[in-house]
């Protein structure tokens, strides 16, 4: 269910950024129509909302081996240190 939660908070944010996109057209047109903004406000701060609501996802493992070797330098940094 988190999921899908999640997945509405993502389309809240695509409508939001279309309507703020909506928004910046109208002021360049010259006809300013503040029900855009505020609309895109409300839909991103919805799908913000929904989205911050999510786990981050696990970690993949796809970089272990740099930090395999980044650990080992820090080691022997520290062993070099101490001598």
């Amino acid at each position: 269910m988190d999921e899908f939660i999640a997945r509405i908070g993502t389309f809240f944010l695509l409508i939001g950024t279309f309507v703020f996109i909506m928004f910046l057209a109208s002021d360049f047109a010259k006809q300013t129509n503040f029900d855009y903004f505020f609309l895109a406000l409300m839909a991103i701060a919805a799908g913000w909302m929904m989205r911050k609501k999510k786990a981050p996802p696990p970690p993949s493992g796809r970089f272990s081996v740099f930090k395999k070797k980044q650990e080992g330098s820090h080691k022997d940094k520290k062993e070099e240190k101490k001598k």
